[in-house]
């Protein structure tokens, strides 16, 4: 599975894609998806939480490990994907799709552009970049 070109890319393999209203979709990639296996639990903030870029904002507990979540923008979560916690599994199975986790509304628009690109971040994790 490759990152989809359409969004940006932590280093911490979380991603953000612009959404509705100014808002920034965001979810953790496929990388931690692979090491995972069975996600058991999603721990995610409620709405109106201030985050910050980079600081811890939830859990992902699978029956192997614990990964902790950090946030790939600084903002206010307006949404939290109801899927991610009730059907946990998706979060690894689709992580891209319906396995998204929470919206942001950014408080610093320039950190979504100091994000990775697609190719940025399968150079950083090591990948094969053909599809």
């Amino acid at each position: 599975m490759h990152p989809p070109p359409d969004r940006r890319y932590s280093r911490s393999h979380a991603w953000a894609m612009p959404g509705v209203q100014g808002d920034v979709r965001s979810g953790l990639t496929h990388v931690p998806g692979a090491f995972l296996g069975d996600v058991v639990s999603v721990e995610l903030p409620p709405p109106r939480t201030e985050v910050s870029a980079g600081e811890p904002i939830g859990l992902v507990e699978s029956t192997t490990t614990v990964f902790e979540l950090l946030s790939p923008l600084s903002g206010i979560v307006v949404a939290v994907n109801p899927e991610a916690e009730s059907a946990p599994r998706k979060v690894a199975e689709d992580p891209y799709g319906e396995g998204w986790l929470l919206s942001i509304r950014p408080s610093v628009r320039e950190e979504f552009g100091g994000l990775l690109t697609a190719e940025e971040y399968v150079r950083f994790v090591g990948e094969d970049p053909a599809p």
